[in-house]
């Protein structure tokens, strides 16, 4: 740690980021002598990003508390094409329809934890279809073309699993690749943007995109210099302590937009994360200091709760804003030592007709998130873990009307004793 003098990477490796990097001790030397721009992608693949994802966002967040410029590049040209990286099938094909719409759902996100403006170290979005779609193919193949090398690109361990397992990886997503590094090159040109940082199963593209912009400039001056090298830094997988992939649970993705995980479910995620996972997700995802980590993840026993509701607060405070982290514990403490329901629960409103006809109790189950299909809550109702108002649920046809909420606001449905949902009447 001494050999380095960059607040930026001093941090990313106290606090766990560092996998890989093409050349720490250049980046460090760039953090110190000027601000570093640096760039992750995000392709517009669905309406939220996940909190797989959120370890990127938290790099950029790193960089910019350290003095950095953070450039948050949407991938509306990308995502047409489907990253192959640490994929065992091809991505499904996406309209331009879709992919705008995942596009302006994603922007939001981001500034959460980036401050965006005009100055020397706010953040910047852009998307690449600003430069892709106007690239001419035969043009990018004269120009571009000659920099990568089949050999070095069929050894690249996403391409190889794939060849290796007689996977078919297609022409289109072999592309993918030399976009991408088209896109480093593009950053470095328009906004000297040195750094490209990812996850690591980016390691290959982002050491593609470093070896562009040097075979760029060499041929373009016939020299490139030492003060514009560019680098790549790639952080490593985050798994939960048995090993579980990050951000995936029994009943789906961790979404960070509200509309597809509420503030309450999200707190829960971080309240029921694995006790050897406390102090490593608080270095990752929290601004908490180290020493007051430290302390945390000393707790032992049932205190370990504690530390784990600490967690909770400062991530969902972070995403959603102090007054939906103190409205989640509030909520979850009234349900665990209460058995009462609170308002930060995900809800579910019937219509007029609803009231009136009845609705299946299943359907509404769904509707909340809470099962995934008939079969899933048949499970449950025979686990006796299906519940109405705390109730357990033994008819699989039980129905509820609007004659359910004559003594009542709402009802509480259950799926155990940590998934639970309101519903009300539509207003």
């Amino acid at each position: 740690m001494d050999q380095y003098k960059s607040d930026f990477v001093r941090t990313l490796i106290a606090r766990g980021y560092h996998y890989q990097a093409t050349d720490l001790q250049g980046i460090d030397e760039a953090s110190t002598q000027k601000g570093l721009t640096a760039y992750i992608g995000f392709d517009c693949t669905a309406p939220s990003l996940h909190v797989g994802s959120l370890v990127q966002i938290m790099l950029l967040r790193r960089l910019q508390q350290a003095g950095g410029r953070p450039i948050v590049l949407l991938g509306g040209g990308t995502t047409k094409i489907g990253d192959p990286s640490d994929k065992d099938k091809s991505r499904p094909v996406l309209s331009n329809e879709k992919i705008n719409a995942n596009k302006e759902s994603l922007k939001g996100v981001f500034a959460k934890f980036l401050k965006f403006g005009d100055g020397p170290t706010d953040a910047i979005m852009v998307d690449n279809a600003d430069w892709l779609e106007n690239l001419g193919y035969i043009e990018f193949l004269r120009d571009f073309g000659r920099f990568f090398s089949i050999n070095r690109m069929i050894a690249l361990e996403s391409v190889k699993r794939r060849l290796d397992r007689e996977q078919e990886m297609t022409f289109l997503e072999f592309n993918y690749m030399l976009l991408q590094a088209y896109d480093f090159l593009e950053l470095n040109q328009r906004y000297d943007c040195r750094l490209q940082m990812g996850g690591s199963d980016q390691w290959g593209n982002i050491v593609n995109g470093r070896e562009l912009i040097h075979k760029y400039k060499v041929e373009q001056t016939g020299e490139e210099r030492n003060d514009e090298k560019a680098f790549g830094f790639t952080a490593p997988l985050i798994t939960t302590a048995s090993g579980g992939k990050m951000g995936k649970t029994a009943d789906g993705a961790v979404w960070l937009n509200a509309e597809q995980r509420s503030p309450y479910e999200y707190w829960q995620f971080w309240r029921n994360c694995e006790d050897a996972d406390v102090g490593r997700f608080m270095r990752l995802f929290t601004d908490m200091p180290l020493d007051d980590i430290a302390g945390q993840e000393a707790l032992e026993g049932a205190e370990i709760n504690d530390a784990k509701i600490v967690l909770a607060n400062a991530c969902t405070t972070l995403l959603h804003g102090e007054d939906a982290a103190k409205e989640a514990e509030k909520t979850a403490r009234a349900i665990f030592e209460q058995g009462l329901s609170g308002n930060a629960l995900p809800q579910v409103h019937l219509s007029a007709d609803e009231m009136t006809e009845g609705v299946p109790l299943i359907a509404i189950f769904e509707r909340a998130g809470l099962v995934a299909s008939r079969g899933e809550a048949k499970r449950h109702i025979k686990a006796g873990a299906l519940k109405l108002n705390d109730k357990a649920i033994t008819d699989i046809q039980l129905g509820i009307s609007g004659d359910d909420f004559a003594d009542r606001e709402n009802l509480k449905l259950s799926v155990g004793k940590k998934k639970h949902a309101l519903v009300l009447p539509a207003a």
